[in-house]
């Protein structure tokens, strides 16, 4: 006998299984509100990256955006760099249905279906991961980054956002309640909000602050600068 799968809700109208959270299917309609009642500082991180990325796109740039779900960002990043020439801007996205909405949403950018693991890069100015290598496994990290930093010419940047632990466990827990307090603040219920986190067990691992330092350093990054942080959510700006 098959065993019964249990979905249940975790807000904005979407469902998910225990330890079984996915970015295709239903959740794909829902996906913009959701994420950003669930990021702290959401919009205002795409705003940051907006403005960083006046100092990396050129006339005849590359531009990534690495897991770019519905586009919403990379066609906000177009949008604020169209005053550049031949500019040539591609997101990509592991999720099939996901690509589809963007697509359907900015037929004018390229969208292609890849894993980062997979992914084959021409030289670009800027790549742009907004909370994306965090759903990659750990062992697979530092290799998609060596490939980033591989790809980018000289001077150009990774602007990355990730989900980071806190560095004990007693500070771990201040991060958490202090975090379950904004989700409830955002309208969700207490169920919802611990429905999601059992969805998200062994999809999203992250690691901490000093540990995504380290990797980006042992990727080739000399310069890392930390531009943006809530708790258990940062932002940096990693220059060749």
């Amino acid at each position: 006998m098959k065993k019964k799968i249990i979905s249940f809700p975790v807000g904005d109208g979407i469902n998910s299984e225990n330890a079984g959270w996915s970015f295709g299917g239903s959740t794909v309609e829902n996906f913009d509100k959701q994420i950003k009642n669930s990021i702290p500082l959401y919009s205002e991180g795409h705003n940051l990256c907006c403005k960083l990325s006046e100092f990396f796109i050129q006339d005849d740039s590359n531009c990534y955006e690495l897991g770019t779900s519905t586009g919403t960002l990379i066609n906000k990043l177009r949008e604020h760099n169209k005053n550049k020439t031949n500019t040539n801007w591609a997101g990509i996205d592991r999720e099939k249905d996901m690509i589809s909405k963007a697509r359907e949403n900015y037929p004018k950018i390229e969208f292609i279906t890849s894993n980062l693991e997979d992914i084959e890069l021409e030289k670009s100015n800027l790549i742009v991961s907004y909370y994306t290598l965090q759903f990659t496994k750990i062992k697979n990290r530092l290799g998609i980054c060596k490939k980033i930093y591989d790809s980018l010419e000289k001077g150009s940047a990774l602007i990355i956002f990730e989900k980071v632990r806190a560095n004990s466990a007693k500070t771990q827990d201040y991060f958490n309640q202090t975090y379950f307090d904004f989700k409830l603040e955002q309208g969700y219920t207490e169920r919802e909000v611990i429905n999601k986190s059992l969805a998200l067990k062994s999809v999203l691992e992250p690691l901490s602050s000093e540990e995504n330092v380290e990797m980006f350093r042992e990727a080739g990054f000399e310069e890392v600068n930390s531009v943006m942080k809530w708790l258990c959510f940062q932002g940096w700006v990693c220059i060749k």
